[in-house]
């Protein structure tokens, strides 16, 4: 870890426990601390439809995780902390999963360290520090080994039955494939010049038990800002019960515009229904736009896009239709879930052709332990096909195995 990042965790930790609070006050700070560990085991080997060689990678993490309780007293303090440690045991070429050196080479290992001090009053919370977020403007990438961090603040607060405002900034972010906290920029993009943070501020307000509606602004400071309004609407029909929701993004560029002007509009809208053990959803995505939907680098997900999958669908002006089947064998078999998509994307623009298509077809099979002494023990076997017929497409196959131990 960064020398910088280290002060900035022993800074947290200095301020919860060089707090003079009495023992009384400390005991639900200490009562209510979970500890757990983590463990993933994942396997992923892709081989293109051409001459390039396949990539590949297998590795095995640790993530330890320490959640405090909050101090008894009138604004309440807690800390959280995090240490995460892969072990490479192999990587063929750059799949995206692991850092690679310069070389071409990976390390035998890579981890990070952090912390978050977290303040609470009422139903309001602020915490600063490491963050996993799950926003329409930032998210918690675990496809692959280890989780994305965003380093920041962030307040959040509930006090109005149903609302939930979302306020802070994020100046640093750890990717998948990397041990250091960097400034960010856009994947794909001008990666010269780091933008100064992510400002971001939403509201998601429950209308009713069936309506939702969210709005999210981010701003990647000197890149672009980010308008994101969502609509969810939950009802059922005797046994089958429906969810439609419908999503829409603006971007435009912000400041120094460092990677370009943006003029981009993603519509999405998604019907998914769902009886007894079956569930079906459809997807359609409209992209307006003259170049690739901005990720954060390091490929950050984003899926608040209704079509986020490996290929995302994301390309100028770009239209897709996707088809989801899920059956969860509870009845017969518990513990096996399986996921089954394909989406087709049509009218790409790529240079000078205006007419091209991409097709990604998925079958995720996961298997969880229900009873003994490892319960819990998940198996998840998955494989991506991709077909493009602008570019090479492949086969991609990812074999992940988690357990986790409560301490």
């Amino acid at each position: 870890m960064k020398q910088s990042n280290l002060c900035k965790a022993g800074i947290v930790l200095s301020a919860v426990t060089g707090l003079a609070l009495p023992t009384t006050a400390l005991a639900d700070f200490v009562a209510d601390s979970t500890v757990k560990l983590d463990l993933k085991n994942f396997y992923l080997t892709r081989s293109y439809d051409t001459d390039a060689d396949d990539v590949g990678s297998w590795s095995q993490s640790g993530d330890l995780q320490f959640t405090s309780g909050y101090t008894d007293t009138t604004i309440q303090v807690g800390l959280d902390a995090s240490s995460q440690l892969a072990y490479i045991m192999s990587a063929d070429g750059n799949d995206g999963s692991v850092p690679i050196h310069a070389d071409g080479e990976a390390p035998d290992t890579y981890g990070r360290t952090g912390a978050t001090f977290k303040a609470k009053y009422s139903k309001s919370e602020l915490t600063i520090g490491d963050h996993r977020p799950h926003l329409p403007i930032a998210w918690d990438d675990t496809s692959r080994q280890l989780d994305t961090i965003y380093e920041g603040a962030m307040l959040q607060s509930r006090e109005i039955d149903g609302l939930t405002l979302t306020a802070g900034r994020y100046w640093s972010v750890v990717t998948r494939e990397s041990s250091d906290k960097e400034g960010m920029s856009i994947f794909f993009g001008n990666d010269d010049e780091r933008s100064d943070g992510l400002d971001f501020f939403g509201a998601s307000y429950d209308v009713n038990k069936a309506l939702n509606v969210t709005y999210f602004l981010g701003t990647l400071n000197d890149y672009y800002k980010q308008q994101y309004a969502g609509l969810t609407y939950k009802t059922r029909f005797g046994d089958v019960g429906s969810r439609t929701d419908v999503r829409l993004f603006r971007v435009s560029d912000d400041g120094e515009a460092r990677n370009g002007e943006y003029d981009t509009q993603a519509f999405g809208v998604r019907e998914s229904l769902s009886m007894g053990n079956h569930a079906v959803m459809i997807n359609y995505q409209k992209m307006n736009n003259d170049k690739f939907f901005p990720t954060l680098n390091g490929y950050i997900p984003q899926p608040y896009l209704v079509q986020w999958s490996n290929l995302a669908f994301v390309r100028p002006d770009e239209k897709s239709l996707g088809l989801v089947y899920m059956y969860n064998a509870k009845d017969t078999l518990p513990g096996l879930k399986v996921f089954a998509r394909m989406i087709k994307g049509t009218d790409i623009d790529v240079g000078d052709l205006t007419d091209e298509n991409e097709t990604e077809k998925n079958l995720y099979v996961t298997y969880s332990l229900q009873e003994g002494a490892f319960k819990g023990l998940t198996f998840d076997v998955r494989g991506i096909f991709i077909d493009r017929s602008f570019a090479a497409g492949y086969d991609e196959y990812r074999v992940t195995t988690t357990y986790t131990v409560n301490f």
